[in-house]
């Protein structure tokens, strides 16, 4: 069969693969530090000229920030048309004395786990667009062309916000639209079950400060007659769930479904351990809405969670005084339809109906995004599940995530086309941390798992 002689070629360069992962790795392309500027161009120039090698027609395109690659290329009409995205951008290396080597030079490292590739960029996102760039390469050797038509995109700001993203999408969106866009950029359920997340939390993010007496007070003097703006702050806060658990804020559940029979049933028969993930963090009762399973809560229920609270003094010793004003950063994450503009206007509107004469409350926007849901009516969600099932010993499941991957939700939005996200990432790779990893083993099945799947999707 022609799949197992590309599977064949990737087994046999090993080396070869791994090599060219470290020619990358070795790049500094720290977004977010105008020291390294020219290392992202030089970063987006390596991925360009890799494109080329695969038969890619591929340029660098400037932006007001890091350079944009895109690439195209040729296949049968007949057959779907794919966009593959990924960042060559990575985390700055903060703090460098905590790391085992030098952060970009790359080496495999044994461990107790297995064999890791150690760098920054292993896993986030250079060592997961490479197991896609390497499949199209032993696919590319075995039949002289790629399986179908194939475009790339690549961004060099994902780690600093990209900033020059969405225009950038608005302004080339004939040329970027595909029939479906596969990102590389998650992880998988566990070492041995692959996974596909269909469904991505929005989020919302507010901070609030009421304000009562117009300057801090001698809480022996006035404590008691005025109104504090901590003890108004925190009933605004204890208020907004109820005793079972579901959010307060009217119309909050608006757009919001239950769970499919068969992707409940898929999630149920993934074992997920709900004493041992509470356990890791020393806790071991979970919390949120009554009736619901951790995994449910945590993949595909909205939140409301406080991320900060300051009032007063919290220096040294003890003061006595009455603040003046009371602070609270509070995020939502959000599922389904639930519409980030409305929520915000929700709440925003509670706050304001529950303050006293005396209180007034100011906001601070951080920011907000609406969640992101793949159809996997699709048919090709199901050739793509199957598919990673026959490389690894565990069935792959369409899973939710907890946090955000903002692209995804751009390539609904702006170019019409949902997105396939399948990552090889494991929970202990330490994306954004000192020491970061790639298990070595997720990077050589990737490949062979982003094989199987073109010959799947190609048909």
């Amino acid at each position: 069969m022609s799949l197992d002689a590309v599977l064949q070629t990737l087994d046999d360069t090993q080396d070869a693969a791994i090599e060219r992962l470290f020619e990358l790795l070795r790049i500094p392309s720290v977004s977010t530090d105008p020291a390294h500027k020219e290392d992202s161009l030089r970063a987006a120039h390596w991925v360009a000229a890799t494109l080329r090698e695969l038969g890619a027609e591929a340029d660098v395109r400037p932006t007001p920030g890091q350079p944009m690659v895109v690439g195209h290329a040729p296949g049968d009409a007949s057959k779907p048309h794919l966009l593959f995205y990924g960042h060559y951008d990575v985390q700055p290396v903060d703090p460098l004395s905590l790391w085992k080597r030098d952060p970009f030079d790359p080496a495999v490292e044994d461990t107790a786990n297995g064999k890791v590739i150690r760098a920054r960029g292993a896993n986030d996102d250079k060592g997961q667009f490479m197991t896609f760039l390497e499949a199209c390469r032993a696919w590319k050797a075995v039949h002289g062309a790629l399986p179908c038509r194939l475009s790339f995109f690549f961004e060099g700001e994902e780690e600093s916000g990209s900033p020059s993203l969405v225009p950038f999408m608005q302004d080339n969106a004939a040329e970027l639209t595909a029939d479906i866009a596969l990102i590389s950029d998650t992880s998988m359920f566990d070492a041995n079950t692959p996974a596909i997340t269909t469904m991505l939390r929005g989020l919302l993010g507010e901070e609030l400060t009421i304000t009562g007496p117009s300057r801090d007070l001698h809480s022996g003097s006035y404590g008691g007659a005025v109104m504090n703006p901590a003890r108004m702050l925190a009933r605004i806060i204890a208020g907004l769930h109820d005793e079972t658990g579901r959010i307060t804020v009217p119309g909050f559940y608006d757009g919001v479904d239950d769970l499919s029979d068969a992707l409940r049933g898929q999630w149920d028969a993934l074992g997920f351990d709900a004493d041992a993930f509470l356990g890791e963090v020393g806790l071991s009762q979970p919390a949120g809405e009554t009736g619901r399973t951790a995994l449910e809560m945590v993949w595909a229920r909205p939140t409301c969670e406080v991320n900060g609270i300051w009032s007063g003094y919290t220096g040294d010793g003890f003061k006595t005084v009455l603040p003046s004003t009371a602070s609270a950063k509070i995020s939502f994450r959000l599922v389904g339809a639930q519409d980030p503009v409305a929520i915000r206007k929700a709440f925003r509107s509670y706050v304001q109906q529950s303050l006293p004469p005396d209180c007034t409350v100011s906001f601070k926007d951080h920011g907000c995004s609406g969640a992101s849901v793949m159809s996997t009516e699709n048919p090709l969600f199901e050739k793509a599940r199957l598919a990673l099932s026959d490389e690894w010993p565990h069935p792959a499941a369409f899973i939710g995530a907890g946090g955000s991957i903002p692209i995804a939700g751009h390539f609904k939005e702006i170019l019409g086309m949902d997105a396939m996200l399948v990552g090889f990432g494991q929970d202990d790779d330490g994306l954004h941390s000192p020491n970061e990893k790639y298990d070595l083993r997720s990077f050589q099945k990737g490949a062979r798992s982003w094989a199987r799947i073109l010959d799947a999707l190609s048909g």
